[in-house]
């Protein structure tokens, strides 16, 4: 008799996928291998589906839930399943983002996730580790939707100056960044601020923080660092939310951030108006 792995749906999405991927296979009296020959690639490559050891692209689910007559059911796990791609610290966030009815960012360092390029997350999360890093980008990604979505949260980023004059990635990759940033202008939901350099010493200097609001429940905090968690404690939200006031208190305007970040844009990361190159670091 084939050893057939026992499947623990209750495990991870990625789990809860393969069981129910098993399942329709199953009930359409389909082999691995003759599933495979529908989908376009090998029974092996079911099987460790099916078992969880490897991820499912869009294009294989799509595929599957035609053949399996599945009508979306399938499908409907995938945005759970490009979460489930993340570290655990990322997924977290994700989760936050995903119901929360506000989000307010302070950010010292790096463009704040839900802002950034896809080249620049490039450069960021591929720093330490590069393995599977097309696989971790698009499900990074993925969490940007929440701000297309059609009851997006009210989003408030705080970034500190030297963001956008810390190169990542080179000029190519920062001004394509910057102009991310400057196209949320016109976007209600969507608030930039710059906190200039000459502020000084400023209630954010411990370091970036979130706050997540959320309708019906406490609100969340989660500070930046190693080890980080999400807390729920109301004199701690209280505190950092006092703190966050005044960071953007004393950061510029609505408009004249916007006219930082296009001065900076201009003068740092445009290209040569005769070569076409963009300049070296």
């Amino acid at each position: 008799m084939a050893n057939i792995k026992r499947l623990d749906s209750g495990a991870s999405p990625l789990h809860y996928f393969g069981a129910e991927l098993r399942l329709r296979r199953n009930a359409a009296s389909l082999t691995c291998d003759q599933l495979g020959a529908q989908l376009y690639c090998t029974g092996a490559l079911i099987s460790q589906i099916e078992t969880a050891v490897r991820h499912p692209t869009e294009d294989f689910i799509r595929r599957a839930d035609d053949a399996l007559g599945a009508e979306g059911a399938l499908m409907r796990m995938w945005p759970l399943l490009k979460r489930s791609r993340l570290p655990y610290k990322h997924r977290q966030i994700a989760e936050l983002e995903s119901s929360a009815t506000g989000i307010y960012a302070f950010q010292p360092q790096l463009v704040h996730g839900l802002l950034q390029t896809q080249a620049y997350a490039r450069a960021v999360l591929g720093v330490l580790d590069r393995e599977n890093l097309d696989t971790r980008i698009e499900a990074w990604m993925a969490r940007q939707q929440v701000l297309t979505s059609e009851e997006p949260p009210m989003y408030w980023l705080v970034l500190s100056e030297a963001v956008l004059h810390q190169e990542i990635g080179g000029a190519e990759v920062m001004h394509e960044q910057l102009t991310r940033l400057l196209s949320y202008v016109d976007t209600r939901h969507v608030q930039i601020q710059v906190l200039p350099w000459e502020v000084g010493a400023h209630t954010g200097v411990d370091g970036g923080f979130r706050l997540y609001s959320f309708k019906d429940q406490p609100g969340i905090l989660y500070s930046d660092g190693y080890g980080a968690q999400p807390t729920a404690n109301p004199e701690e939200f209280a505190d950092v939310s006092l703190r966050y006031d005044l960071l953007r208190a004393a950061a510029l305007s609505i408009e004249d951030s916007a006219r930082l970040i296009a001065r900076v844009l201009e003068e740092r990361y445009d290209p040569h108006p005769e070569t076409g190159q963009f300049p070296l670091a």
